[in-house]
């Protein structure tokens, strides 16, 4: 259990996570009679927003990422504690923690996210990566980037065809933001950097279930973004749905696709935390919250963030989006503050801030209220609203002098192609298990160099 500050009695709210919510509901606290605990399991907090960015180079971690207890060191009420919530006890006001521990609370707020989801094939994902981590954009970088370098050394004209060919499930921002980001990657960035292959000539398609792309943005901006990507040399596959995926390629129905980089974006599911608060769920196991985002028998516990299913006044939902998540992560802390002081709490009011993504140099889409903007003024407007809602002095430059770069050079500076112990280990593992060819040496658990990892050596950091 972490102890309370010496000599302070104030009453404890913990925060379970540190992502746009959980820190605004921290920060929301500041200066009231409390003790803030935010647990998380990272000890960063991460701008998902330009995650992709990362994922196709232009980015690098650090850039988007700031520790939580560097955001909270000046809010002397607050204090942060590394690790992973395993269970919610409402009875006895505790929250179990994955090593063991436990953290008693008076209030808390539930704000851990979600994580991917595969629509019940979780099977796919090993082949499929999708973006909520670093962790996962670093692996799609390293994915991306292997490609090209499998395809420089390939002699077979079909199996460089699938090694160039990039697909990407789900047209909503976080597919068409990737997409856009792949073709210039391909287009632009590489060009002339291999000699046996022409890595413009990469092929990246991308895939939608729904009839158009984008499509909880309005129908002139859908086919905007839709021709902007065409533009770009992206193949836009709308109304398809896919049936199968492997380590070869999609299947379209009775379509086959060939294609050796396969990414998810095509849906997200709540974090499993949210069973464990014993709440009614939604289809995406979100806690079907009440107006003033409480969990229903438990007033004194509130969900926000993605792992919450708010609906607005006029009954649609309110979407996964980083400013809803602000909103509610303030809303939650300030009805803490009103039940401190006996009041009532209030319902949620959801502030339609605009949607906006980015389909590659120039170009993007974006609604503020009732303007529809689409293009470069679209484009300026999203680069200058990012890099607004940053956390931090340092990584506003960063972003800023890495993006004034890549434009006037058509470079990207974080193209590192990184490896994990854990990947190491992972196909280690399949090789031991793979049965040996006759008359084959005996695989000493190591890949070996040219099948998409390092020769043995050094490790340089």
């Amino acid at each position: 259990m972490s102890p309370p500050r010496e000599g302070s009695a104030a009453p404890r709210v913990v925060v379970v996570g540190g992502g746009f919510a959980g820190l605004e509901a921290a920060r929301a606290l500041a200066g009231a009679p409390v003790r803030v605990t935010v647990v998380d399991r990272r000890n960063h907090h991460l701008f998902q927003p330009l995650l992709y960015q990362v994922a196709t180079a232009a980015l690098n971690p650090s850039d988007i990422s700031a520790p939580i207890r560097a955001v909270l060191r000046r809010q002397e009420n607050a204090e942060v504690i590394l690790a992973e919530v395993a269970a919610v006890d409402p009875a006895r006001r505790v929250v179990r923690l994955a090593d063991g521990g436990q953290v008693e609370w008076d209030f808390l707020v539930v704000a851990a996210g979600a994580t991917h989801s595969y629509l019940g094939r979780d099977d796919w994902a090993p082949v499929a990566p999708g973006l909520k981590t670093v962790e996962d954009a670093l692996e799609i970088r390293r994915r991306v980037l292997l490609a090209f370098e499998r395809a420089e050394r390939e002699g077979d004209e079909a199996a460089r065809r699938a090694l160039l060919t990039f697909a990407i499930v789900g047209g909503g921002p976080t597919g068409v933001e990737l997409a856009g980001a792949l073709a210039e990657i391909a287009a632009r960035t590489l060009a002339a950097d291999f000699r046996h292959i022409r890595p413009e000539s990469a092929r990246v398609v991308l895939v939608e279930a729904a009839p158009r792309v984008l499509p909880a943005y309005p129908g002139k901006l859908s086919e905007a973004a839709r021709r902007q990507l065409e533009r770009l040399g992206v193949e836009v596959r709308t109304g398809t749905m896919v049936t199968g995926v492997d380590e070869a390629g999609l299947s379209l129905g009775a379509e086959r696709l060939p294609a050796r980089t396969v990414l998810w974006a095509a849906g997200v599911a709540a974090s499993p935390l949210a069973r464990a608060l014993g709440a009614p769920l939604d289809r995406a196991g979100r806690v079907r919250v009440r107006a003033d985002l409480s969990v229903p028998g438990h007033p004194r516990i509130f969900v926000a963030g993605d792992l919450a299913a708010v609906v607005t006044g006029g009954g649609a939902p309110v979407p996964g989006i980083a400013p809803a998540a602000q909103q509610e992560g303030r809303h939650a802390a300030r009805n803490v503050l009103r039940l401190l002081r006996g009041e009532p709490t209030l319902p949620f009011r959801y502030r339609d801030k605009g949607l906006m993504a980015t389909v590659g140099r120039g170009a993007a889409v974006a609604r503020i209220g009732r303007l529809q903007l689409s293009g470069l003024v679209a484009w300026l407007t999203w680069l200058l609203v990012h890099v607004f809602f940053l956390i931090g002095f340092r990584n506003r430059v960063a972003v800023i002098l890495q993006w004034a770069w890549s434009y006037l050079t058509f470079k990207r500076g974080a193209r590192l192609i990184t490896d994990t112990a854990e990947r190491w280990r992972l196909e280690a593992e399949r090789r031991r298990a793979a049965p040996a060819a006759p008359g084959a040496p005996a695989q000493d658990g190591a890949p070996p160099p040219g099948d998409g990892a390092p020769a043995p050596g050094p490790s340089l950091h």
